[in-house]
């Protein structure tokens, strides 16, 4: 990509999740955009659809660095914690990319596809250490796990990442794998 496209596209982000940071989306128009970046409205439409469409590459370029950080093989057997660890180390250099995306998503559905690779991830592991666990009941846990794993990631982003990558991950692995009770009693 040429030099001056990756700028304005950088200028394009940087001022629109600078006005995220300070509104809802549905009060940011396409020209105080192109006002702030002092580009003109035939350059943000080169681009980008509307500003709906920018929040979602947005979150598609940040989704897109999450998979890439964590690559698994056949042979590798990461714990919850490796895998967590990996992903908010990737968290942890868009801080203040998560603060707006984690504010303005409340649902986080840029989130599923890399979600989607952990569940294939548990269920091979499921499948080969509980044979017997049957599909539904590996979805309810996945979804129990990943909610609460998000829920978890949420906090931590609200609290302006007060905890280091460490003990978050070992608060995911230890809610995911063993539940509330001893993550509660180890106290």
């Amino acid at each position: 990509m040429d030099r001056r496209v990756k700028y304005t596209k950088k200028i394009i982000k940087d001022t629109f999740l600078e006005l995220l940071s300070k509104k809802d989306i549905k009060k940011i128009t396409v020209s105080e955009i192109c006002n702030i970046a002092d580009i003109n409205r035939a350059t943000f439409y080169r681009y980008y659809l509307d500003v709906h469409n920018l929040l979602e590459s947005i979150e598609d370029e940040f989704v897109c660095e999450l998979k890439n950080a964590y690559k698994p093989n056949e042979t590798d057997e990461k714990s919850v914690y490796q895998f967590s660890k990996t992903l908010l180390n990737v968290f942890l250099e868009n801080k203040e990319l998560l603060k707006v995306l984690f504010n303005t998503n409340e649902n986080l559905t840029f989130l599923h596809d890399i979600l989607e690779v952990a569940y294939v991830r548990c269920k091979e592991r499921w499948e080969k250490d509980i044979p017997n666990l049957s599909e539904e009941d590996m979805e309810y846990a996945a979804i129990f796990i990943f909610n609460g794993a998000l829920g978890t990631i949420n906090f931590w982003i609200k609290n302006d990442f007060d905890k280091d990558i460490e003990e978050i991950s070992t608060i995911i692995e230890t809610l995911s794998c063993y539940g509330t009770r001893r993550y509660i009693y180890k106290k």
